[in-house]
């Protein structure tokens, strides 16, 4: 597995750093800690680029050292560029499977944050993508056991995303509760058309069979994988961005794992991104997985 873990010197990356020191990782993962001196903060003053290569050097080696100490091989990438863009682009020249970078905990102003930076690598990187929250106790959650939620409803990114989490080695104690959303019916945009009852009733019976099955799925995989499971894993009907932030907060989740279809640009905007909306309204990590053979580039 190659990780990459983009850095700036702010209090939330070094706690990407702390996460990613005291987590389990696969045999054989490989870290490459970036980080992007931004050059529009210095275009009014080039003179000062060099001082903060030469920080952000200082930086960069700090968390390497970190990683290493720890046990892990590791590499570093130090650019200059606009790192919206930069982070992405090396995360698919480097072949990364997984892109780690920090958030604060979400208030309007981190959101604001979040959409700068992050929310940028979330919709244009080749690979999954860690959104990594502190906790209130400032602690790594990976240093105890986690409480994971996954969202699922049967499609092909939602089973990448309960692969990874059965695939992938977790803390001690770590416990998994499993979501499957049945959405309304009838999509919003159609509310103007009066379907006859027994035509309902059979759409709703095949949300409900859907969702369930979607449930028991993920279930299997995930027992079956030695992951210890939640009996509280539920079906649910509504809004699954709503649903699955609203489940996560009241267990008091550490992390939310959701899948991505991958799209890009006019199809993006138009199928709606519920991995988008968990990712930059939660209250905790959220990790979207995407499905890289769907993804289109660009």
């Amino acid at each position: 597995m190659k990780v990459l873990v983009a850095i700036d010197s702010s209090d939330a990356s070094q706690y990407v750093i702390a996460e990613a020191v005291s987590r389990p990782w696969p045999s054989g993962t490989v870290f490459c800690v970036q980080s992007v001196v931004d050059i529009w903060i210095w275009t009014t003053r080039p003179e000062l680029v060099e001082e903060a290569k030469k920080k952000t050097i200082l930086i960069v080696a700090a968390a390497a050292d970190e990683l290493r100490r720890s046990g892990h091989e590791v590499v570093s990438e130090i650019q200059a560029g606009v790192p919206k863009r930069a982070i992405s682009e090396y995360a698919k020249e480097w072949g990364a499977d997984l892109i780690m970078i920090g958030c604060q905990r979400s208030n309007s102003l981190t959101r604001f944050l979040l959409g700068s930076v992050a929310q940028a690598v979330l919709r244009t990187a080749p690979c999954s993508v860690k959104i990594v929250r502190p906790t209130p106790q400032g602690l790594p959650v990976s240093s105890r056991g986690m409480k994971i939620v996954v969202g699922t409803d049967g499609s092909n990114c939602s089973q990448k995303a309960v692969c990874a989490v059965a695939n992938r080695p977790w803390p001690a104690a770590t416990l998994v509760k499993v979501i499957s959303v049945r959405e309304p019916s009838v999509p919003a945009s159609d509310t103007m058309t009066v379907y006859p009852p027994d035509v309902m009733q059979e759409i709703t019976e095949r949300e409900r069979g859907r969702a369930d099955d979607a449930l028991a799925s993920a279930r299997q995989m995930l027992s079956a994988a030695g992951v210890r499971l939640c009996d509280s894993s539920i079906t649910l009907f509504g809004d699954p961005r709503n649903i699955l932030l609203d489940e996560a907060k009241s267990w008091g989740a550490d992390l939310i794992v959701v899948g991505s279809h991958g799209l890009r640009g006019v199809d993006r905007v138009l199928v709606g991104s519920v991995s988008e909306s968990v990712a930059m309204h939660a209250h905790c990590s959220v990790e979207v997985i995407r499905d890289v053979a769907a993804s289109h580039p660009g």
